[in-house]
């Protein structure tokens, strides 16, 4: 990357950081128009972000620098951006119309996607309308989706936010490998009527299959042997390993889809059953949508590009390295949590493609909670605490049945007018001396009541949440993501990260089956493992 582009940014930031974002709309009057943006049913408004219009233009400058448009046309083109794993990255394959033509490292994909893609289908009708029964004939009730991570998160979300208030076939969820999750999810149900499906991409994965062992055992005391597998279904680009633990029937999903990404795929079967295959395909095609947005859409309307160029000049720029996301939809609830894993598993990276270091900050702190609870707990921080953490709204105007949820995203409109404005010391005086204070009681809480606003925050607002628009919105967050890992010069799509805890822990266990401590353990982790022994 270019030296003169960051250069040239973190100077404009060095003087944006003093200018009030209120300020900008009258001295800017074009402001408006150019920091909003309409794709695929979602509108974004970034006019309250920090940058003033010659900080917009560096952000977008670096954009241009970092080639964000060719490393986009490598990744839809199938080349191998996951350098470090040598593998294409496309799951915008999956969701792509029936008939696309993408393709991966030079194979064609695209049929095979089609062919899955119709399995799933077939195979949620079936279950669906009871022509695929379990052992006993009876037709299935419930679906137990298990799986951790990205095998996880995403399919919860969308079942989350789209599933009806009464299902006529239940999802639940277990990924903790606490036997408490599992139990939660198991208590209440007939084994007869229980589809249980595991997701795994290697089928490897330790708490996954010590779940899946868990429900098999507690299928296996009520079921005749015969027919059991009928009730276990696998989801993993090792079918083979799927078939010598047990499942009937395996749907595949290939190694260019990586974990976090892979809920357009198989990884939903779940969701395809429990909402039905017309949902699913609303939610594809919503985030198809998006994709060719992000393909043809110049840099500077483009809406995934001006999302990610926001967080960089906040991160970089001006130094602020957490982010706040809060959904104004109780349906939108998991959303923080999925982008926790999408953002921070993605891109917190400390070397580059290149393997040197970044010498940067990269992805920042992601945390969030739905609207209004959020405003009862960490909000107090982000209005007056002395950090400045961007705020993310994302909000539905109609939440339930149709009707306007006003209270709701008044709310939502409110917080970010207030983080903008803030409330200025004298301000606060006025006010409590308009209340009947004293002037000596005015002096003492106006400091207390002094919100100091110039505080940046981002909105995505779209009209009712719908299998189309949160398709949408989750491919706004991806190709976000993606941006962002171009312009740090990092690889977005592997994640060593989370692989030395794993091995560690393998080890460790084989200590705790030996009933000691190895000699190769520090002091801490020997001591504590000899107080859980105990």
């Amino acid at each position: 990357m270019p030296h003169a582009a960051w250069t040239e940014l973190e100077a404009v930031a060095r003087h944006d950081a003093d200018a009030r974002i209120s300020d900008q709309f009258a001295t800017d009057p074009g402001r408006l128009a150019r920091m909003t943006v309409d794709a695929a049913g979602l509108h974004l408004d970034l006019s309250k972000q920090s940058w003033t219009r010659a900080g917009f233009d560096a952000a977008l400058a670096l954009a241009r620098v970092a080639n964000v448009e060719g490393r986009r046309a490598a990744l839809f083109d199938g080349e191998a951006v996951n350098a470090t794993e040598g593998r294409a990255v496309l799951h915008p394959a999956l969701r792509a119309p029936e008939g696309a033509d993408f393709h991966a490292l030079g194979e064609a994909v695209s049929a095979e996607v089609d062919a899955v893609r119709g399995q799933m289908r077939d195979y949620a009708h079936a279950v669906r309308s009871s022509i695929e029964t379990g052992a006993t004939g009876r037709p299935f009730e419930t679906v137990v989706h298990i799986g951790i991570g990205g095998s996880d998160l995403g399919p919860r979300v969308i079942w989350d936010a789209l599933r009806p208030l009464a299902p006529a076939i239940e999802v639940r969820f277990v990924a903790n490998i606490d036997p408490r999750d599992m139990a939660e999810a198991l208590t209440g149900l007939d084994p007869e009527t229980t589809l249980i499906i595991v997701v795994s991409k290697t089928f490897t994965t330790q708490e996954t299959l010590a779940n899946a062992e868990a429900a098999k055992a507690w299928l296996a005391a009520s079921l005749p042997a015969d027919g059991m597998d009928r009730h276990f279904i696998g989801v993993t680009a090792a079918p083979e390993k799927a078939a010598a633990f047990g499942c009937g029937r395996t749907f595949a999903f290939r190694d260019w889809v990586g974990g976090r990404y892979s809920l357009w795929s198989a990884v939903s079967l779940s969701c395809a059953i429990g909402l039905g295959w017309d949902v699913f395909q609303g939610f594809l095609d919503g985030a198809a949508e998006l994709d060719r947005h992000f393909l043809e859409a110049p840099l500077e309307v483009n809406a995934p590009v001006l999302l990610a160029l926001a967080q960089i000049y906040n991160v970089d720029g001006l130094h602020r390295p957490a982010r706040t996301v809060a959904p104004y939809a109780h349906a939108l609830r998991r959303l923080p949590a999925f982008l926790q894993q999408l953002e921070m598993e993605s891109n917190g990276k400390r070397v580059r493609r290149d393997g040197a270091p970044v010498g940067r900050q990269t992805c920042p702190v992601v945390f969030g909670e739905p609207g209004t609870n959020g405003q009862h707990a960490f909000f107090q921080q982000i209005h007056q605490g002395p950090q400045v953490v961007p705020a993310e709204f994302v909000i539905v105007a109609s939440t339930h049945d149709d009707r306007s949820e006003s209270p709701l995203w008044a709310n939502a409109l409110a917080q970010g007018q207030a983080l903008m404005q803030g409330k200025t010391e004298a301000q606060a005086h006025a006010e409590l001396i308009a209340s009947g204070a004293s002037e000596a009681e005015a002096d003492r809480l106006a400091p207390h009541k002094t919100f100091p606003g110039n505080r940046p925050s981002t909105a995505i607002v779209m009209d009712r949440l719908t299998p189309q628009t949160l398709g949408a919105l989750i491919a706004l967050y991806e190709h976000k993501t993606f941006v962002e890992g171009v312009i740090w010069d990092i690889n977005s799509f592997d994640q060593w990260g989370v692989e030395l805890g794993k091995v560690l822990a393998k080890a460790v266990l084989k200590d705790v089956a030996a009933g000691a401590p190895s000699p190769d353990l520090d002091p801490s982790t020997a001591a504590l493992l000899k107080r859980l022994l105990r």
